[in-house]
Order: C-alpha cells, then structure tokens, then sequence
C-alpha cells in the first residue's frame, strides 16, 4: 500500500473528475448538486482553520451535523488538517434531549475531542455537551471555519488513525472505535468487489444518517472510492414520507441502496397505492439489507408490494457488518435470489443446533465473508464448532478495528490474536453465515435460550404496531424463581385492549412460547441507539426500575428553553472571561 491510500488521497482523486459529485435530493425539485471538487475546496478551508487553531495531525474533530455539504465540509476538512474525524448523532428527538446531552458529552470526552464542528440550527443544542466535556476549541459552525486559506496537509500513510466511529450501543454504552485508513479503503474495495461490472457504472441512493458505519462508509465513502454518483436524502425526510426514498431511486436511475430492515417494512406499510404511480425501480438492482436482524417476511411484503413497478426480488441482499469490522463482514451474492431456509426452533433452543425442518422457523442467509475477511463460530471455550452448531461469531480481516480509543480493557475484552468476538450468536450452514442474535440480549425461559429477534418477528405485520419498534424480554415471575416473557410495543394507539390480544396470539402462534404479559407503549418510549436500533437490555432495566417513560412533549415554550440554555452555556463563559 502507499499513501495514495488514505482517506485524504482518495477524496482528492475523486475531486479530480469533472461533475462527479454529490445530489442532497430534497423531493421538491430543488436539489443541489456540488462536485467533489467542490466540496475539496471548502474542506481545504476548513482544514486551514484547523490548523491555524493548533490542531496537530492526530487530534480529534467531533462532528455533530446533519446530512448535507456541510458534513463533507467537516469529516474531509478534518481528514486534510490531518486530524481525525469523530462523527456523532444530531439531536433528533426533542422529547429525549437531556439524554442526548449527556451521551453526547460522554462521547465528546471519551473520543477527546479538541474541537466540535456543528451549524447554526444546532449550535445552541451541542454547545452544551461540548460545555460539559471541556472540549478545549469549543464548539464551532463549519461555516466560521471556512475562513482560512486552503491547507492540504494528509495523514501520513494508511496505518495511521483516519477515524472514530462509535458503536451502536445496543447492549450498553457506545464506545469508540479507532479505524485506520488502511481498515476503511479495504473494507471499501470488498464492498465495492461484489458490485456486479465496473464500480464506476454504478450509482447510489441513500437516506443513512452520515454518522452511521453504514451511511459513512458503506455510502459516502464507498461513492468516493467507486467514483461514481450518490443522491443524499435527509434521514427525517424519509421517516416522514418513506415513498421519497423510491422517487429518488426512480429520478436518478440509481442501482444501489442500502438500508436496514426496518425500512423496507416501513415503505410495505406506509405507501399507498397512489404513491406507486410513477414509481420504477426496474434500475435498483442492489438493493442490501443490514444493520439489524433481516426477517425474510419483511422482505417478502416489500417485493410483493413493489414488483409491480420493476422491483426484482433478486435485487435484495442481506449483508452482515459491525462497527468494529469497519462495515461489512458478509455479503449475499448479487443479483441472486435470497437463501432461505427453515430450522426446528425447538432444537436451536434446546441444543443450540440448526435443525433443517420444512414447517420451521425461517432464516435468512447473510451470505459469505468479504474479500480479506474470515468468519469463526466458536463455543465459550474459544474452540471452533462444526457446522450448524450455534456459537459466538468470531471475525478476523483488514476491516477489525485497531481496537477501542484509549480503552486497553475494553479492547482486551473483545480483541484475542487478531480475532474480534462480535458479540453476535450465529452458525454456519453451507459456508453461509445465519445470525441468531446478541449473546447479551439471549431470554433464558426454563433453562432454555431463546433469541428475542426471532420472537419479535412475530409481531411483524400487526397492524396497529410502529414498524419495528418493539421489543421481547423477560421478566421475573411474583416468586422471584423463573423468569417469563413479556413484549413491549409501541403504537399509536396505547388503549386497544384487542391490540394487545392480537400480539399475544401473533407471537405464540410464531414461536410457540407463552407470553405472559404484552405492554402497548406510546411512541418514542422504547430507547433506541444512535443508529435506531432498539436498546432491549436498557427498556428491561427502565421498566423493572418504574423509568419506562414516554418522551416528554416539548411545547414551543420548552424548544425555546432548550435553545436558551444552550446560547447561555456557549456565552456565559466568554463573558466571565
């Protein structure tokens, strides 16, 4: 490898060609377009700045900014000052603020962050966090960073420290993970190896949040690399009107995109049959499903409901990744129809064995390792299992992270001779890998294990219930000497008692358990990681503690009042001074 591979090198590549770019698609008409070039030279700005303020190759740039050029702006600025880029999660619920607060501080002091960069609109929210972590530079908008003449001063080849992502979180805190440029253009190229044809030809539709491992380097970094087109779409747009989504794939005549299960029964749900008019997404011929567990149902209602206008089921590919393998880990073959098979669920409980049984519970394939990837599943004792043997998925390759910033033993906990335990219940069958859940999350009824995401599939396609937004955990029993299920579930309609007999039916009929009791929660109340993912672990803890609360609704009055302590946190320093 030579310093061409870096983060920096390849970005100012892509700069090179002419028109080549970025469109943050806006459903109205009104898109903008900006080359990368463009973008370069504003980054150069920003890096300029940085400098300027001290920052030495090494420090870290906490980045708290929505989808758009000022992002760009920022993670690249910081990649040409030769620092590192730390992206975190704008404040998207309100009613959750104080909680956002403290996990973004607690992330800006554990990354270390020498300065944060954010906009106007959410400049009075992060300064508070950025108070509480005494971030040295403060926090800052982008656009007063573009001041300074342009600086391009890269890092100084591909093991050095190109960024840090945080983990999702869902079974505990997000910890922060240290890449190199040489783990992230790696995983880039085995992504962009599976791609059928020539990378460039390609072109991609995405709605990830770009501070997402999926959205960052499965979308915009792999664009850059690819050389090839990308439309961006606002990750609130697509939750408000998910059929933007598919207007944008049929504008641009993209051919891939990439998004989470949730998303594809959200669009099954939530789009009209007038919305289909005008829709053709005969173009979309990568369609990849990850970043959380794929129910094969899922993905069966979003063909039958958009094969009418191109969609071609083979398009769908279940894809398996981890922010500690950079991104990607397996892939299911492109332009393949998906592998699903059926397993007796009584013996994957009992035994831990993937039984094939025709009437059995469905899983889907997530394919075979990347290029330069290898996958173990291994028991307790860290001895491999044979195949269709459940076990912990252990992953060794060039994505594995360097380990855990600063953290030696939280490193130590989950690195062992290059190997990373992912925290992930799997088997292998047929070279494929199938995922069985988080080892943290497993519901242990009666000596048995079970893993709550099959469970909680379901409850897919109950109506009444918030796409996704639900959760499987046990609770103890009045005697304290077993524990039994419950389900919590959020919908908009918290008082249908018919509702909660609806759940109960669906999931015994599925699984076959018995569940004691289901609670109907109203929206927002479930916690959720960065990424969306539901925080079983932390709902179980909040609801035996009496804290699973709905969000608080915030009145004009308190939006008001949360954007004031914010300037008084940025201002009240200054003035003291």
């Amino acid at each position: 490898m030579t310093i061409d591979h870096t983060l920096g090198a390849a970005f100012l590549k892509a700069a090179e060609h002419e028109g080549l770019g970025v469109t943050f698609w806006s459903g109205l008409g009104r898109h903008q377009k900006f080359t990368y070039g463009e973008l370069a030279t504003q980054a150069a700005r920003v890096a300029g700045t940085l400098v300027s303020l001290g920052l030495q190759p090494g420090d870290r740039v906490g980045l708290v900014l929505p989808t758009g050029p000022d992002f760009y702006h920022g993670f690249f600025g910081a990649v040409l000052a030769g620092a590192v880029p730390c992206a975190m999660y704008p404040p998207v619920r309100l009613g959750r603020i104080d909680e956002w607060k403290e996990r973004t501080a607690q992330m800006m002091r554990e990354a270390r962050v020498q300065i944060v960069l954010s906009d106007r609109r959410l400049l009075p929210l992060v300064s508070v966090p950025g108070q509480r972590a005494g971030v040295p530079h403060g926090v800052q908008t982008v656009d007063w960073c573009r001041r300074s003449e342009e600086v391009y001063r890269c890092s100084e080849g591909p093991e050095v420290l190109a960024a840090v992502q945080f983990s999702s979180g869902s079974t505990g805190r997000p910890k922060p993970v240290a890449l190199t440029h040489n783990n992230m253009i790696r995983n880039c190229q085995a992504i962009m190896s599976t791609f059928p044809g020539d990378p460039s030809n390609h072109s991609g539709v995405s709605w990830l949040p770009l501070y997402h491992d999926m959205g960052l380097i499965g979308c915009l970094l792999t664009a850059i690399m690819a050389k090839g087109p990308l439309t961006l779409i606002n990750p609130e747009r697509f939750i408000a009107r998910p059929v933007g989504w598919l207007e944008a794939l049929t504008e641009s005549r993209a051919t891939i995109s990439v998004a989470p299960n949730f998303a594809f029964g959200l669009c099954a749900e939530r789009i009209g049959d007038e919305d289909l008019e005008g829709l053709d997404l005969s173009s979309w011929t990568v369609a990849l499903c990850g970043a959380e567990p794929v129910h094969p149902k899922t993905l069966d209602r979003f063909c039958a409901r958009f094969g009418p206008v191109g969609f071609q089921s083979s398009a769908l590919t279940p894809v398996y990744g981890l922010a500690e393998a950079t991104l990607g880990v397996t892939f299911a073959p492109i332009e393949v129809e998906r592998r699903i098979i059926h397993v007796d669920p009584a013996s994957l409980e009992e035994d831990g064995q993937a039984q094939l049984a025709e009437e059995g519970l469905p899983l889907s394939s997530l394919g075979r390792p990347l290029a330069g990837t290898e996958v173990e599943i291994r028991d307790p004792s860290g001895a491999c299992v044979p195949e269709a043997q459940v076990g912990q998925v252990w992953v060794r390759g060039d994505g594995v992270m360097a380990g855990y910033l600063d953290q030696p033993e939280e490193t130590t906990a989950v690195l062992q001779d290059d190997w990373l335990d992912t925290g992930d219940r799997g088997f292998v069958l047929a070279g494929d890998l199938f995922l069985c859940g988080r080892a943290k999350d497993v519901i242990i009824l009666r000596g048995r294990n079970y893993d709550p995401s099959v469970i909680e599939q379901g409850l897919d396609g109950v109506e009444g219930l918030r796409t996704g937004c639900w959760a499987a955990v046990s609770l103890p029993v009045e005697t304290g000497d077993t524990e039994a299920l419950y389900l919590l579930a959020e919908s908009h309609n918290s008082e249908d008692e018919g509702l909660i007999q609806i759940c109960r039916e669906a999931v015994q009929e599925h699984s076959g358990l018995t569940v004691a009791g289901v609670l109907i929660l109203a929206p927002g109340t479930l916690p959720r990681t960065s990424s969306g993912k539901i925080r079983r672990s932390e709902a179980r803890r909040r609801l035996l503690q009496g804290l699973l609360l709905p969000p608080k609704k915030m009145t004009a009055l308190g939006i008001a009042t949360e954007f004031a302590k914010g300037w008084m946190a940025r201002w009240l320093p200054r003035a003291a001074s």
